[in-house]
């Protein structure tokens, strides 16, 4: 066991001084390029919204309510499922991961930009906008990657109902998730390591509320041609590729759900299926909108509250859709009214 626990400390301490050496040298003030030395700035500036003074408190109170609401229902979920055992299948294990997901994901970004809203010169700095980009680019493409799991789930239920308990055992669900969040975090971590590739040395001005990776790229003194390969290859994978693999698995659940003699199956069936792909709508259309107009580096007003839309909006509206109509959730929240009138 010691032996064990000296090793791990071992790779730890390698992997620190890894990781202090990278930062290290991406904060260094000169850097040499073509034989000549090239400042490197160490913060950016993101202007967020304070080309809307007028509005500038109005903005900040509404991302407030809505930061707290996304926080409120999608922890009230997390509990909800936790503490209902009725609740304990596979369907509200993702659900529950995804609202972990979707908290995570917000928190990436809203308290930063709440905080900016009435500094006089919001500055980020080059690693602080990496571990943001890091939590914001894994939540996002651990959802994108579960939004897939979740649609295999409804097809396995639709589909082969009478071998669904062995097709979505308990531990090829715990995998499954456990690929979701190692997929996202092995994706951005290629991201953030070919990002600390770059030198930025002129402008440092960010025109949006977080960081992105389309608008550094743009700030970028070096040769972006790898990084935006591997952006591209990324959103092939977790956005077109997903994209397809949910839309075939509907394929098949549609043909399986008219094939239903009872005009009350088919209905439970396709209740049972559409706050999903309500949410996948949102989610990937609203993604691949923004990822195409702003690919360019592009800062547009429209860009901005695009990006509000899909970072801050759709987790607040995610356990709303598949809470408001589920016979499942108000059942569970009856269960715990009674619980309560006990206690």
């Amino acid at each position: 066991m010691w032996h064990a626990l000296e090793l791990y400390c071992y790779h730890f301490t390698r992997v620190s001084s890894a990781f202090s050496c990278l930062f290290s040298d991406f904060r260094s003030s000169k850097t040499m390029t073509g034989g000549e030395n090239i400042t490197n700035i160490t913060d950016f500036i993101l202007l967020g919204f304070s080309d809307f003074p007028q509005i500038i408190a109005g903005l900040f109170v509404l991302f407030l309510v809505i930061y707290i609401l996304t926080l409120t229902w999608n922890l009230c979920l997390i509990v909800l499922i936790r503490m209902d055992s009725p609740l304990h299948t596979p369907m509200y294990f993702f659900l529950s991961n995804l609202s972990f997901i979707d908290i995570c994901y917000v928190s990436s970004t809203a308290p930063k930009m709440l905080y900016d809203s009435f500094q006089e010169k919001p500055t980020i700095t080059v690693v602080g906008c990496a571990i943001q980009y890091f939590v914001f680019s894994t939540m996002g493409m651990s959802e994108s990657y579960l939004m897939t799991v979740m649609a295999y789930d409804r097809y396995a239920a639709i589909c082969n109902p009478l071998l669904f308990s062995s097709i979505m055992s308990p531990s090829l669900c715990g995998w499954m998730m456990l690929g979701s969040y190692m997929a996202g975090l092995s994706a951005s971590l290629s991201q953030v390591c070919s990002m600390f590739q770059l030198h930025f040395c002129g402008p440092n001005v960010i025109h949006h509320f977080f960081c992105d990776m389309p608008q550094l790229l743009v700030l970028s003194c070096s040769d972006t041609f790898f990084v935006r390969l591997l952006t591209a290859i990324l959103t092939v994978i977790f956005g077109i590729i997903n994209a397809l693999v949910i839309m075939i698995s509907y394929v098949y659940i549609v043909i399986s759900i008219m094939k239903i003699t009872s005009a009350k199956g088919r209905s439970k069936a396709f209740n049972t299926c559409a706050s999903h792909l309500t949410a996948v709508t949102l989610f990937y259309t609203s993604g691949m909108f923004v990822y195409l107009s702003s690919s360019s580096g592009g800062s547009s007003s429209f860009d901005r509250f695009a990006s509000v839309f899909y970072t801050v909006v759709i987790p607040m509206l995610n356990p709303l859709i598949y809470s408001l109509r589920n016979k499942d959730i108000k059942d569970a929240l009856k269960r715990l009214q009674k619980k309560r009138g006990c206690w």
